[in-house]
């Protein structure tokens, strides 16, 4: 996080702790806005920003996350993408290359669908359609709706691999250990409205309309969001590709970080498509 700009904006009437990094430098690429997961804190994914140095970054606490205060009412995914967009204001983005993870993904859809103005290509990892999702472990989902996940890292150790599966290819504790140690518990207030955020809501019946070029990241020994889930993207969504990643549990941008970036740097990196190149020349032209 040392080379991020960390700051408290006031944007769509809350309050976010935001991180931006590499905005004040000249790139070829797009910035990229990631939506985080569930209960998660900046901190948890700024790895993943350091590993894309070629790229601006920007994401936020959500409200009652990480160090973002309380929020004082519910919000809903339409009006937390229309934050997200006041906050691309904010930072004088008109455009960025949309990602996000797990609850994030869901986000990441929806503010797809409801901002493609501002949406070059959209990187969904880990994630659903929402509540019409196939259910992940039930021990699983069990050990994630404890809070001692967040607080105590003997608990979170113990309990790893049933929370989240996969294997880590490199056997390297060490990565474990430093995720643990970047959790920072979200209140109870924002950690429940996170919660209701998605109650009811699912992208199944909009995702044939998304015309965005879609990359779908899985897990293969993901035991809260089962591969099924991003087969079933794979098959809604028109312009999308999937990834799986062999022995890879629901933090495989962890465990497989290298193999991970790779696949996103080929596919931000790659050809405009025609849609694409069509869309920019009408930008030019407006």
């Amino acid at each position: 996080m040392d080379d991020a700009l960390v700051t408290l904006e006031q944007v769509g009437g809350r309050t976010l702790r935001t991180a931006a990094w590499r905005l004040d430098m000249p790139s070829d690429h797009l910035p990229i806005l990631f939506f985080n997961g569930i209960g998660a804190n900046i901190e948890a994914v700024a790895p993943l920003a350091a590993a894309l140095p070629e790229r601006g970054f920007i994401m936020f606490d959500m409200p009652g996350t990480g160090e973002s205060p309380d929020p004082l009412v519910p919000y809903n995914p339409f009006t937390m993408s229309w934050t997200a967009a006041q906050l691309l204001d904010r930072f004088g983005l008109d455009e960025v290359d949309v990602m996000g993870v797990s609850w994030g993904g869901a986000m990441a859809q929806h503010f797809a669908l409801q901002h493609p103005g501002r949406t070059r290509r959209l990187t969904l990892i880990a994630t659903t359609p929402g509540m019409l999702m196939v259910p992940g472990n039930p021990a699983a989902f069990t050990k994630m709706a404890d809070p001692r996940r967040y607080i105590d890292p003997e608990f979170m150790n113990e309990h790893f691999a049933t929370l989240y599966g996969g294997v880590d290819k490199d056997g390297a504790e060490h990565q474990k250990d430093s995720h643990i140690g970047r959790l920072k518990p979200p209140s109870p207030r924002g950690y429940m409205y996170q919660l209701m955020c998605m109650m009811g809501w699912t992208s199944l019946p909009a995702l044939p309309f998304l015309k965005k070029e879609t990359l779908i990241m899985m897990g293969e020994d993901d035991q809260i969001v089962p591969l099924v889930n991003g087969k079933i993207l794979k098959a809604m969504i028109p312009h999308s590709r999937l990834e799986v990643f062999e022995g890879g549990g629901h933090l495989f941008l962890l465990t497989h970080a290298d193999e991970s970036v790779a696949v996103i740097r080929d596919f931000l990196d790659m050809a405009a498509s025609p849609r694409e190149r069509d869309r920019e020349a009408k930008r030019a032209a407006a």
